[in-house]
């Protein structure tokens, strides 16, 4: 290990913890394309309590999954399965029954008509279906507060069968699109979504720590919820899980996995696709899916529409940034040393990572804190890529 590395990487983690307003714990992994340059833990699982972070500590990862999801369908894609652009309805029907949302009546009730064009699965990839999220949508919040639309959350089929707030294709507006694409995944294979990227992705990468549902001995390292209040004091959200089991496999956030687990799958990215125990995907569908589909279209910032689940969220605010299948892109050189190009995403806990193709590095932080964008482990995981680059990156130069 890179002892520089390993010495600044440390030092983060440690500010990250000791610092005003803190965090519980953190668990951070770089990897290049061999394997981890970098593992460390610092802080507890619990608030206060005895048990300390470990680098195998299981964390709900959010929107960290979508990559996931994405891949499998980018894998149906290769075996000619799935069409990106044929109706997302010829696979998963249900979508079919999803109307654009045109405001509210005078008596506060929803109206509707029928979307100009149907949703495909490349729009669902790309956040351009129009399906959106309550905690960053004033619509989606209306419809949840006042009509009882269900969170995606709950993992029920009811959270996304929801209005769209655009014709398909015409906008970006980040929300549940990819738990849609998980029910096409469903709707090609037969099965359940958690079994496909079993037999697709964790077994192929040697990812032993991912599940929709917990194991016994995954839940024993589970690392708690905390909940940040507006004074910047942390509490701890002791029995809050995602629904174990889900109704349904939720493709854009359901996983629960570890950062050592999802290091392997960023290494496969930096791999061309390939993985210890086989391929994951051809090296040009990675290729394909690491450009920018968005056309001239940008993504926006995330409002935080419901302040105890996020903050107002953008990475690097001011610098355009497009979407591929199905990451960020950053369109100009990041401050931390990220190139343009590289790919990265963020989950709902303060969980966030990058993949640099071009240097052939990236890197996964994770902590278990709500709201998002929560200063302080958003800050730590700046200071830690930036660590990487000036540690691990400008040694090798």
């Amino acid at each position: 290990m890179n002892t520089s590395l390993k010495s600044a990487a440390d030092a983060v983690l440690a500010r990250a913890v000791s610092g005003i307003p803190g965090v519980p714990g953190v668990v951070a992994v770089a990897t290049d394309a061999k394997g981890n340059i970098y593992e460390g833990a610092a802080g507890k699982r619990h608030l206060g309590g005895s048990v300390d972070m470990t680098t195998d500590s299981v964390c709900a990862i959010f929107s960290t999954t979508k990559a996931i999801t994405g891949t499998v369908c980018l894998q149906l894609v290769e075996e000619g399965k799935l069409d990106l652009d044929a109706p997302a309805s010829t696979y998963a029907p249900e979508i079919a029954k999803c109307q654009v949302i045109t405001g509210f009546d005078a008596s506060g009730n929803p109206t509707f008509r029928p979307p100009k064009r149907e949703i495909t699965t490349r729009m669902l990839l790309l956040h351009t279906a129009g399906f959106a999220y309550d905690f960053f949508n004033e619509t989606y919040n209306r419809l949840a507060t006042d009509h009882g639309q269900p969170s995606v959350v709950t993992a029920s089929r009811a959270a996304i069968t929801t209005p769209i707030l655009f014709d398909p294709g015409e906008d970006w507006e980040y929300g549940s699109n990819i738990d849609w694409a998980g029910q096409v995944v469903e709707g090609i294979l037969g099965q359940r979504l958690g079994v496909a990227m079993q037999d697709r992705v964790f077994d192929r990468l040697g990812m032993t720590d991912s599940a929709f549902a917990m194991r016994p001995d995954m839940r024993a390292r589970m690392a708690t919820m905390h909940q940040r209040d507006a004074a910047g004091v942390l509490s701890p959200l002791v029995d809050w899980t995602l629904p174990q089991p889900p109704e349904i496999d939720m493709g854009g956030h359901g996983l629960y996995s570890t950062a050592l687990d999802y290091a392997k799958f960023i290494r496969m990215w930096l791999n061309d696709g390939n993985g210890p125990n086989g391929r994951v995907l051809k090296p040009e569908t990675v290729a394909m899916a690491e450009k920018n589909g968005l056309g001239e279209l940008k993504i926006k910032g995330l409002p935080g529409v419901i302040p105890s689940l996020s903050n107002y969220a953008e990475f690097f605010p001011g610098m355009p940034k497009s979407w591929a299948l199905t990451f960020m892109v950053n369109e100009e050189d990041a401050p931390t040393g990220r190139p343009a190009g590289a790919l990265a995403w963020a989950g709902l806990a303060n969980l966030y990572y990058w993949i640099d193709r071009k240097n052939g590095i990236g890197g996964f932080w994770a902590t278990q804190i709500l709201p998002f964008a929560d200063p302080a482990s958003v800050g730590g995981y700046v200071d830690f890529e930036t660590a990487v680059y000036r540690n691990a990156i400008k040694a090798a130069a």
